[in-house]
């Protein structure tokens, strides 16, 4: 199975607009970071984690064949704001999207012309498919299951898939979370916005790392980083064995 990093960054992406910062400066396309998303393909298989409004973007030079689903991890708009785009995939049928009630009720919100009786010509062909924390389901030969994380007081949704885990803006994860993942997962992707200044609803570097090692994770990939996490180069100079920051392009195998 492949993983694409479509995007590494957080919700105003690098560079930031406005700063002059050396990674916002930098001509390194390592410290590019569209928004957090990822591609995951068997032969079989694609599926897209989130839809950010760097989604056209992202696809742009990618092979252009079906998608058959979309997990949404939540619907703040860095995450979801490119649900629109979707719509030239819609050839190939409609589109499953999985999110969770609350995500779910938001998208309907969101996009309320994708989901009414008559609609618009045109529109994205979605298919809005409710699932639940630690439920698992199936996409073509693909079996996910669902966990829940806290985006400070707002719960969202990781991945697990086989044994390679997706997590992003996760500040806290439940004990119970932990025990049903520790030694499960091989392969984590997880967000890592700064080393410094702690924010309330995202962990910082030395949070991931020692989440990673409480889940026993193999080898993990940092994700959904600002731009003070410094550039791509000097900041993988600075974790330990088994942890580095991912790169928009990257393709990994699990």
């Amino acid at each position: 199975m492949k993983i694409t990093f479509l995007g590494t960054g957080t919700s105003c992406g690098s560079p930031v607009l406005g700063c002059s910062c050396d990674v916002c400066m930098s001509e390194d396309p390592h410290d590019k970071r569209l928004r957090s998303s990822v591609l995951i393909e068997t032969e079989k298989t694609r599926i897209l984690i989130d839809c950010g409004p760097d989604f056209r973007q992202q696809m742009m030079f990618r092979p252009f064949r079906r998608i058959d689903g979309v997990l949404i991890t939540h619907t703040h708009y860095d995450h979801v704001g490119g649900m629109d785009d979707l719509r030239p995939y819609c050839a190939f049928g409609e589109i499953d999207v999985y999110a969770d009630f609350g995500a779910a009720d938001s998208l309907r919100q969101t996009i309320p012309y994708c989901f009414t009786e008559n609609k618009y010509p045109g529109v994205p062909g979605i298919r809005l498919n409710v699932i639940e924390p630690d439920i698992p389901f199936n996409i073509g030969d693909i079996t996910v299951r669902p966990f829940r994380v806290m985006h400070g007081k707002m719960p969202i949704l990781g991945f697990l898939i086989g044994d390679f885990a997706y997590i992003t803006d996760m500040k806290t994860i439940g004990k119970e979370e932990i025990n049903a993942l520790r030694g499960r997962i091989d392969t984590l992707i997880v967000n890592a916005l700064r080393f410094d200044k702690p924010h309330h609803s995202h962990q910082l570097v030395d949070d991931a790392i020692e989440f990673s090692r409480t889940v026993s994770a193999r080898r993990t990939f940092f994700i959904h980083s600002c731009h003070h996490l410094g550039r791509h180069k000097d900041a993988n100079r600075c974790f330990p064995e088994g942890f580095e920051l991912a790169y928009d392009g990257q393709e990994i195998v699990v």
